[in-house]
């Protein structure tokens, strides 16, 4: 079962006879299951929805070249956790004016 509830199954069949709406809604979870999308019915005749899944395609390859984001090294969060304690000591309890 997918997180849509239908079995991989089901969603082939349901694919094959789709519109392209019915099968735009179910792409995501096409994407999820790690169907083939290019053995998908659909697409074998519907140019605009062969066209839209070429693009998220090209975008899921493209961000993956996008540089990772790196963690801060450990000095990063040594210096946060001084700095924050030196605040703290420096402004101790605060009188009521």
């Amino acid at each position: 079962m997918n997180a849509g509830g239908k079995n991989n199954e089901s969603m082939k069949t349901f694919a094959s006879s789709a519109t392209c709406a019915d099968f735009q809604d179910q792409l995501p979870a096409l994407c999820e299951s790690g169907a083939n999308l290019k053995e998908q019915e659909h697409l074998k005749s519907c140019e605009q929805c062969s066209a839209l899944v070429r693009d998220l395609e090209y975008i899921a390859q493209q961000a993956k070249l996008l540089l990772p984001i790196h963690d801060p090294s450990p000095a990063v969060w040594e210096n946060i956790q001084t700095s924050l304690s030196s605040d703290k000591q420096n402004s101790g309890p605060r009188s009521a004016k």
